[in-house]
């Protein structure tokens, strides 16, 4: 466990990308909160679907929930927030000894709807009051209409985590829905420590470029993009904007990396958390890959890779025919139609509980 221990020193938060009921009842998740300095987690539709395929641990509580004429969308939130309510009080004493900044945990809006501005302001608003725990992100995706709920929620004294973010202009826009929020709560004479990360997906890049660029660009363009969107984040920290408004209290919207799982089978299944180990970002990575890490991940790793590195193959990437400004839109689209896929099935599931 040492390796993820020194992760942890380094200024690095390690947060599980996964949670089911059987986790929590089992004593896994205690255990990798002692064990493997894991200081939080995030869940996702996707996440959530395989939970309720897998086990039989929510039968009871889709059939009370049917029988009791619920929704299934209500159904579900009411079984997440469960689990997810556990989770946060297991997190608890991290919050409260790191002030806020770590031992959170997430749930999503509804992926339906990822281009509905009001619809997701009401939402994300609904999940915080019925979480209930001052450690629970509502999850809300970056396109350009959640962008706007990003502003309003945070605004309203809602911790959001921004998701589905793949390029530097994504990120931006998160950043400044985020200061936005943070001042117009000043400007009204609010408390601006509102905590929100901003979820940046990596390996995703590598997926849809696979097939398309030459042997020794695979599995480089993740890794590129997201050390563009690292510099971009720690330039903002170092605004002037930034620092007025960290002067009057407010806390960063630190970067997380999401989808850091590798997919290529030919590739290190420790490659993104090697190359992503930054002080003051988030690493949210599958338990797969976290025990991975714990038995042979190389601690320091990313201190190998230069700040001209990611520009160098985004330029080979651009001589390759690869648009990447793009394909970050498309990417986004993807994951959006992705979370609504799983989500349906999972609503599916819920309605055909006996």
């Amino acid at each position: 466990m040492n390796r993820l221990k020194q992760l942890r020193e380094l200024g690095q938060s390690l947060w599980l990308d996964s949670i089911a009921r059987p986790m929590l009842e089992d004593g896994r998740l205690e255990r990798l909160v002692r064990d493997f300095s894991v200081t939080g987690l995030t869940s996702n539709p996707t996440i959530f679907d395989a939970a309720f395929a897998a086990t039989d641990a929510y039968d009871d509580g889709l059939r009370r929930g049917r029988a009791a004429g619920m929704s299934a969308e209500a159904v579900f939130v009411a079984l997440a927030l469960e689990d997810l309510r556990r989770a946060a009080d297991l997190f608890a004493p991290i919050y409260e000894s790191s002030r806020g900044v770590d031992g959170w945990v997430s749930l999503e809006v509804s992926p339906l709807l990822a281009y509905d501005t009001e619809g997701s302001i009401t939402a994300a608003a609904r999940l915080h009051t019925q979480a209930e725990r001052p450690n629970l992100f509502v999850k809300i995706p970056g396109t350009p209409e959640g962008v706007a709920a990003i502003e309003q929620s945070i605004f309203a004294g809602v911790p959001v985590n921004v998701t589905l973010l793949f390029s530097r202009e994504h990120y931006r826009a998160a950043a400044a829905a985020y200061l936005r929020g943070i001042e117009r709560r000043i400007a009204a004479g609010l408390d601006p420590r509102i905590a929100s990360v901003a979820s940046v997906f990596v390996s995703r890049w590598d997926q849809a470029v696979h097939d398309a660029v030459p042997p020794a660009l695979r599995n480089r363009l993740g890794l590129a993009m997201a050390r563009r969107i690292h510099r971009a984040y720690r330039d903002l920290l170092e605004s002037a904007r930034w620092r007025a408004l960290a002067a009057a209290g407010a806390r960063p919207q630190r970067l997380l990396w999401a989808s850091t799982g590798t997919k290529d089978p030919a590739a290190s299944d420790v490659l993104y958390v090697e190359a992503l180990a930054l002080p003051d970002t988030i690493d949210t990575m599958p338990e797969t890959t976290l025990y991975a890490y714990a038995d042979h991940g190389t601690v320091g790793a990313a201190a190998n890779i230069g700040e001209d590195d990611g520009e160098d193959v985004l330029r080979q990437m651009g001589s390759a025919g690869i648009d990447v400004d793009a394909m970050s839109d498309q990417l986004q689209r993807a994951g959006t139609q992705s979370f609504v896929a799983s989500w349906r099935r999972l609503l599916q599931r819920i309605e055909h509980a006996a």
